[in-house]
């Protein structure tokens, strides 16, 4: 693990010197900024690369890749939480899709059942959506409404495939893909990983 993270240092601090030295006149603040974006790009590859690695081995990276696809249709407009640490992070994603494609795998969901559950996902997004994180408050009430509808129309797509696809397996993708973007959105999911929820809040009066 140690060698991991000075890895990642060594990469990060390699990338913030060839900013800095072809971009002179930017200040610390947007260095800063530049730094959290390549931290979190050289975060989401390494995750994506552990969780294929380990799909192929199992050989369900087809699986994998289905219900990661239709997760991020929704978690693009809708965001959600984002764990503080990484090993955190990749313990979520690990989980969720994962153990997410055994479960659709086995688990036999009743079409009534699949359809109220579609329901609710769609009056929490409507809800809850978009969720910001206190690094990406989402400030501007207009972007918001935005996200917020598009968010509920793909989740209302989803609902609609999920009742007409004669397929049940992608029909469990598509609902699973859609409960787990829904559960990262949710304040009682913030709680319990300690997050601050609602930030673009904090920012209202400076607006």
């Amino acid at each position: 693990m140690k060698m991991v993270i000075e890895m990642k240092k060594k990469i990060l601090n390699h990338c913030m010197e060839v900013v800095k030295n072809k971009y002179p006149e930017y200040d610390e603040d947007k260095l800063e900024i530049i730094n959290y974006g390549l931290e979190s790009i050289y975060l989401t590859f390494t995750k994506i690369i552990i969780i294929f690695v380990l799909a192929i081995i199992l050989n369900i990276w087809k699986e994998v890749l289905l219900l990661l696809a239709f997760y991020n249709l929704i978690r693009v407009s809708a965001f959600g939480m984002h764990a503080k640490k990484s090993i955190h992070c990749l313990i979520i994603s690990l989980t969720l899709f994962i153990g997410g494609v055994y479960l659709c795998r086995y688990l036999v969901i009743p079409l009534i059942l699949k359809v109220v559950l579609s329901i609710i996902c769609i009056v929490l997004i409507a809800k809850y959506a978009p969720a910001d994180t206190e690094k990406r408050p989402i400030i501007n009430k207009k972007l918001r409404r935005k996200y917020k509808f598009i968010s509920v129309i793909i989740s209302g797509m989803f609902a609609i495939s999920i009742v007409l696809l004669s397929d049940k397996n992608i029909s469990n993708y598509l609902l699973l893909g859609m409960i787990e973007a829904t559960i990262m959105l949710l304040p009682i999911t913030y709680k319990i990983f300690d997050l601050p929820y609602d930030n673009y809040k904090r920012y209202l009066n400076e607006v």
